[in-house]
């Protein structure tokens, strides 16, 4: 089988020859339409520190567009975690919550700058995820900045709004992972918009149908096994049901199913903390985000006690809380972001962390790496060998692929035991872990 880093640098030659033309730009110019006919509302809540800290960084006095040129949106030393915040235009959602009349203007000027600077197909910025979570963002948030605009900046506005929506329905199919969530999304809104364009609602509606078959396992949990990536993906279909509400059109009921069954696999990942568990390429993140996102989901199902499509089990006696890993490795290329740690278990009391791993990082690429391994889990690592193999394309080569899981459970004890067969190709061995709680969460084996 050809590496998956092979097959993304052949779609990217390929991509280039096939859009970056006069002929391509020109089949995605259309007469803009005159006006949006319903924009969803963006019920998340923004940060008002990171939109004063965009100002400032910006230099803002009175009008800043001229600052605003490719050595900004594209930096020299620019990496993929800055491109995809930029261009995909989330800071909206802070400006708006920061407020005023100044950071209204500058969400404008910033807007019409990137359709000056990038109104042609550009590898970079007009990936189809980043064309999808832009397309949301401007949409839901133009009642902020377009407030006031002028004729010449509606125009350009909803004239680039068509073409990215073009592009975006040519290319939705290419996308896989949560980047396909986002795609869909932004193409919805704009099919939702834009009046005429009803086919992208229906492509998007069965893009969706296909991806939620793939990507969402039958106990609600995400093929990625990511808390995080479960979290980011009810984020989307929340907002595509709001926005199909919005324009009046029907909810499909695996829509609302799936909802449903992430919203109680999501409760399944959280502690009494009322955060995440470190697994799988996840901080403990923000309460604050969690609780809104669960709530727009509305939905009360109970949390599970096992996610066994997933690969989760979860204790709880008295005060103590125990969630443990115990599924095969993440297939690919769902496994981009998965980490080597079969039967981790981290342990709460009450909401005090006792046993944990060690998450993942933010930002930097070494760190996010080094954190994939074994070794930063609470689990048995054998020989300073990894249990799966991480490879330098970031997927996994031999991993695990069989996996056991036993659970006798009684009012006053519950015992788990699991295996794996992740070492058994290095040396033979197979890893089984017996976990007994009992005396009322006071007594852990």
């Amino acid at each position: 089988m050809m590496p998956f880093h092979l097959i993304d640098t052949l779609k990217d030659k390929a991509s280039y020859l096939a859009y970056n033309n006069f002929l391509y730009d020109w089949s995605l110019s259309e007469q803009a339409p005159d006006r949006m006919i319903v924009r969803p509302v963006d019920p998340w809540k923004g940060s008002a520190d990171k939109a004063s800290a965009l100002i400032a960084a910006a230099g803002v006095g009175e009008r800043t567009g001229p600052i605003w040129h490719n050595e900004w949106w594209i930096p020299e030393d620019a990496d993929d975690i800055w491109i995809a915040h930029m261009h995909g235009f989330g800071w909206l959602r802070d400006l708006r919550t920061l407020g005023g009349a100044l950071s209204r203007e500058q969400g404008r000027l910033m807007i019409e700058n990137w359709i000056n600077e990038y109104d042609h197909w550009n590898a970079q910025s007009w990936r189809a995820e980043l064309i999808g979570r832009r397309l949301a963002m401007w949409i839901c948030h133009y009642d902020y900045f377009g407030a006031n605009a002028g004729e010449e900046f509606e125009d350009k506005f909803l004239g680039s709004i068509l073409k990215q929506a073009k592009h975006l329905s040519n290319v939705i199919s290419r996308s896989k992972d949560i980047a396909l969530l986002e795609s869909v999304k932004g193409l919805l809104y704009a099919g939702i918009a834009l009046e005429g364009h009803s086919k992208w609602i229906e492509q998007g509606l069965n893009a969706l149908k296909t991806a939620t078959g793939t990507q969402i396992l039958p106990d609600g949990g995400h093929i990625s096994r990511s808390p995080q990536i479960l979290l980011e993906a009810l984020e989307i279909m929340v907002d595509i049901r709001s926005a199909l509400n919005a324009g009046d059109y029907p909810i499909p009921d695996h829509l609302t199913n799936t909802i449903e069954s992430m919203s109680s696999a999501l409760r399944c990942l959280r502690y009494r903390d009322r955060k995440f568990g470190l697994f799988h390429g996840t901080q403990e993140g923000e309460t604050e985000a969690i609780d809104s996102i669960i709530a727009q989901a509305g939905t009360h199902k109970r949390a599970k006690t096992s996610l066994k499509s997933t690969g989760y089990e979860r204790i709880e006696l008295g005060r103590s809380l125990l969630l443990m890993d115990t599924g095969k490795a993440a297939p690919a290329p769902y496994d981009k972001t998965a980490h080597a740690s079969p039967l981790a278990f981290e342990f709460c009391y009450g909401k005090e962390r006792l046993l944990t791993s060690c998450g993942t990082h933010p930002t930097c690429p070494q760190w996010t790496d080094a954190l994939r391994f074994t070794a930063a889990h609470n689990t048995a690592c054998l020989d300073y060998r990894n249990a799966c193999e991480i490879k330098k394309d970031g997927h996994f080569g031999r991993k695990v692929t069989q996996t056991s899981v036993k659970r006798e459970e009684t009012k006053d004890a519950i015992l788990l035991v699991a295996s794996h067969n992740g070492y058994v190709p290095l040396n033979g061995i197979t890893h089984t872990r017996k976990i007994y709680l009992s005396d009322n969460g006071n007594d852990l084996r």
